[in-house]
């Protein structure tokens, strides 16, 4: 395991994890049918999620992982659900409306969590991050004129329900040091695969859709897990608010792809979604060389 108090490999790892989740739009966008199966997905995903992270907690402490349910916690489960919640919110509103939509709502995630993390955390945000946010901020507000005619409502508070619920994952992540982080995740995929059950089980559907769309579904499922890993392995040096603002890479990235002609998409962003996205890559890098230079930014030891 490398030495994570040292914010050279800390911030890479974050950044690591959003352009893993950027993925996410472009893996959905190739279902069939997304806007019909998303209790099928979640159950495929839930399932995917709960079993990855349980098989590499038992390679890294063998048979005695199952203790770290034991432990927990309130703040594991509080997690675990924001986390699962956001699961859910999120594939509700990107079948609703566009990606950039949806990953515009995502990119609310650092001021949702500065604030959460202020009220419950009392972790103080330092100028050099509020500097970083407010470039971010007007990134977003750029991209936001740019894709107004295309946002539904719905599609729109689905994706800030997404946005909320992964930050309080964030903030539990750091509430009580020894919360297992791995099992959260886990508890996650695992909320996500018994509330899908239940609202299966309740319209008499199929658990399964077809072979393509499971596929999809586990890959997805595959993605997400990665990436909460390296998420998760970095939050344990870098304060609530700055994770998220570093897992901005996800909106750009998935903007990206889903753009790309040759990857099959073409979900054209517009001019403005291209100077925003510019705005926001200049808040990233801004924040991360000031890290490598400044040691008083990292999180709480």
């Amino acid at each position: 395991m490398p030495n994570l108090k040292n914010p050279k490999v800390a911030i890479p790892i974050v950044l690591l994890a959003g352009i893993f989740w950027s993925l996410g739009p472009y893996v959905v966008r190739h279902i069939e049918q997304p806007e019909t199966v998303p209790w099928q997905y979640l159950f495929t995903r839930g399932i995917v999620i709960f079993c990855l992270l349980n098989i590499y907690l038992f390679l890294e402490e063998g048979l005695q992982f199952y203790k770290n349910y034991q432990k927990i916690g309130f703040s594991g489960l509080i997690g675990g659900v924001g986390l699962g919640t956001a699961m859910i919110t999120f594939i509700w509103s990107i079948t609703n409306t566009t990606a950039a939509v949806t990953l515009l709502c995502l990119a609310a995630m650092p001021f949702i969590t500065a604030l959460l993390g202020f009220l419950f955390l009392r972790e103080k945000i330092s100028l050099t991050v509020w500097i970083a946010i407010f470039v971010a901020a007007f990134g977003i507000i750029v991209m936001a004129f740019g894709n107004s005619e295309k946002n539904s409502l719905l599609g729109l508070i689905f994706g800030l329900a997404s946005a909320f619920g992964f930050s309080i994952f964030s903030v539990s992540l750091r509430w009580r040091k020894n919360t297992p982080k791995f099992t959260t995740v886990a508890i996650a995929g695992l909320f996500c695969l018994l509330f899908s059950s239940v609202i299966l089980s309740i319209n008499d559907a199929n658990f399964l859709s077809s072979g393509k769309n499971e596929a999809l579904f586990a890959t997805h499922g595959a993605i997400v897990c990665l990436g909460l890993i390296l998420y998760s392995i970095g939050s344990k040096h870098i304060p609530a608010a700055d994770l998220t603002l570093l897992s901005l890479t996800e909106v750009i990235g998935g903007i990206f792809w889903v753009w790309l002609p040759w990857l099959g998409i073409n979900e054209v962003p517009s001019t403005n979604t291209i100077i925003g996205g510019f705005f926001i890559f200049i808040a990233l890098f801004y924040y991360s060389m000031v890290m490598k230079t400044n040691r008083r930014f990292i999180g709480l030891n």
